[in-house]
Parts: structure tokens; C-alpha cells; sequence
């Protein structure tokens, strides 16, 4: 048990939460997650609430943990999300990809604890002013939808951490012990998993995608649609994508997901665009979610003990 305010909010072993990949983060990969004593989380952003209400039904036949789910304000359809949300009984809802403003009062209201993610300094204070209990600090380096002027977890992670007195889930780059002991010394009380769970054996996602994960360099991802229109990205490199960095489509990089399925679950990594982070490079074996876990807070605290024995004061 790691003993912090982000395990007390969110009522589990360990302060590490999945990331809620849209069609990704549903009930097989998130229920592992909480069974392995972290925070998974369902997502929404796939605008599939009649498939999501359903996942939430499957969570709670998979497990009797903790777990959240996302509101991804962009790819919001439905006006009464906040309404969805509460009618499926969870307790943990974190907001992004918009104003924080826009929900975060009806959800504490009733009785959520919330969560934004936020990309700057400038979005986290925006999203203290509006109520949040606490943030997700996502860095640059992180996959998926991203803020076109990308910062850096190291540089972003310890600002944001000096200014605010939430707890703060840091994001982007993490993958083990050492990321996790790393972002704890910089502000951190917990950490998020993406690019990590996306290739985990409990993903739902094609092998290919896990495949192109587990060979990809650190350099092999690209940053798309930094001047839109629509939200920045960052991904895998296929052919695809790398024509794309340079030669954004007409339109801008969100047309490519109107395939995404024949990618995520159909494996054709041309068909669409695979989100990743740059921690990529640093992935080389699908593993059991439960031994992520267990060996991220083994290594936390080995990483942890050795710090303080090499250089604490006698």
C-alpha cells in the first residue's frame, strides 16, 4: 500500500491510473487495472454511450475495486454526459480536452471527486479556479491528443506541482518504477499509464499495434497536426503518419479516425492513426497487467531506497 492523498481520493492500493484510451480503456483492460490494485478508468471519447454503459456493467462483474471514467469534452455527443456519468454510480470522473468549467461543478455536485488534465500551467490554474480536486499533468511526450505548443513532463510536471496545492497524477513518459519515483520527486502523488496499458496483454488492441509498439525506437513517433485544424497528436511513425508530419491532409489529422477500428482491433497500422507516446522506445514485452503493476511499485520503491541510501544525509 502506498499511503497518499490520490490513494485516499480514489480508495486504492497504488496511485497508478490507466488512461482512458477512447475504445481502448473498456471493461477487459480497465478491470485488470483495479484488480491489480491501480485506478482503471472507462472512457467515453469513442461516443459509444450505449457500448460504454454496457462495459460499466461488465467492470462491475470483473471486479469489486475501485474505478472512473473520463469525460473527453471535445468528442463529447451527448448534452447530458454529466447525467451518464452519475447514473452509472462511480465516484471518480476526470475531464479533458476542454473547459473545465463546463462540468466540473455539476459533477462535484453530485459528489464526484474530478480530476482535469491539463497540458500547461495556464490550464491547471484555470482548472483550480473552477473547483477540480485534483489534476492529471500530462506532458508532451505522452501519446494521443495533445496541446499543439507540447511541453515536456520534467519541465511541466515539477511548475505545475509548485503552484498548486491539489494532488497532481503525472502523465506522459511513465512506464515503470523508475518514472514513477522520478515523477514522484517532482511534485507527483500518482502516475497515469498509456502508451504502457495500450501494449499490455490485457489491451484489447490488435497485435500489430502492440507488435509495432514493442519495435518501435524512441525517436518513432510523430507529432501531428501541431497547427490543426482540430487538436495536435502525437503517434506511432507508419508510412501513413510520417507523410503526414509533413503533408497534413486537407483538413487536418482527424478525418484519418473514421478508420480507426479496421487499426485498433482490425490491425492494419496504415488504416488509421496509433496514438503513442514516446516511452514506446522504452517497451519491449507485452506483459500481464497485474506484473506491470506489481513490479512499477516494487521498482518505486527499490528506486526510492537507493536514492535515499546514496545520497541522503547521514
Amino acid at each position: 500500500m502506498i499511503n497518499n492523498r490520490i490513494t485516499a481520493m480514489l480508495g486504492v492500493q497504488y496511485p497508478i491510473v490507466q488512461a482512458p484510451m477512447g475504445w481502448i480503456a473498456r471493461a477487459q483492460l480497465a478491470s485488470a487495472v483495479s484488480n491489480a490494485g491501480g485506478l482503471g478508468i472507462i472512457e467515453t471519447s469513442s461516443g459509444q454511450l450505449d457500448e460504454v454503459r454496457g462495459e460499466i456493467k461488465k467492470m462491475r462483474e470483473l471486479t469489486d475495486k475501485p474505478f472512473g471514467v473520463n469525460i473527453a469534452q471535445a468528442f463529447v455527443r451527448d448534452p447530458d454526459i454529466v447525467s451518464f456519468v452519475v447514473d452509472q454510480g462511480v465516484k471518480f470522473v476526470t475531464t479533458s480536452a476542454g473547459d473545465p468549467n463546463k462540468y466540473c461543478s455539476a459533477l462535484k455536485e453530485a459528489g464526484l471527486t474530478v480530476f482535469h488534465v491539463v497540458p500547461s500551467l495556464a490550464a491547471a490554474l484555470k482548472a483550480i479556479e473552477a473547483g477540480v480536486d485534483g489534476l492529471v499533468v500530462e506532458g508532451g511526450e505522452g501519446g494521443g491528443f495533445k496541446n499543439s505548443r507540447d511541453v515536456a513532463t520534467m519541465v511541466l510536471l515539477p511548475l505545475v506541482c509548485s503552484k498548486v496545492k491539489v494532488p497532481v497524477i503525472a502523465a506522459g513518459g511513465m512506464v515503470d518504477g523508475r518514472t514513477m519515483a522520478a515523477a514522484f520527486a517532482l511534485g507527483a502523488e500518482g502516475i497515469q499509464m498509456g502508451t504502457r496499458m495500450v501494449s499490455a496483454a490485457e489491451s484489447p488492441v490488435h497485435q500489430n499495434w502492440k507488435d509495432a509498439i514493442l519495435g518501435a525506437k524512441e525517436t518513432d513517433t510523430v507529432f501531428l497536426n501541431r497547427f490543426g485544424p482540430g487538436p495536435a497528436l502525437r503517434a506511432l511513425r507508419t508510412e501513413k503518419t510520417t507523410v503526414m508530419e509533413k503533408d497534413p491532409p486537407e483538413g487536418g489529422a482527424m478525418g484519418e479516425f473514421r478508420n480507426a477500428l479496421a487499426l485498433y482491433f482490425g490491425g492494419d497500422m496504415e488504416a488509421s492513426i496509433a496514438l503513442s507516446g514516446q516511452v514506446a522506445g522504452r517497451i519491449d514485452a507485452v506483459r500481464p497487467v497485474a506484473e506491470i503493476i506489481a513490479e512499477t511499485v516494487a521498482e518505486f520503491h527499490e528506486t526510492c531506497a537507493d536514492l535515499g541510501a546514496r545520497y541522503g544525509k547521514a
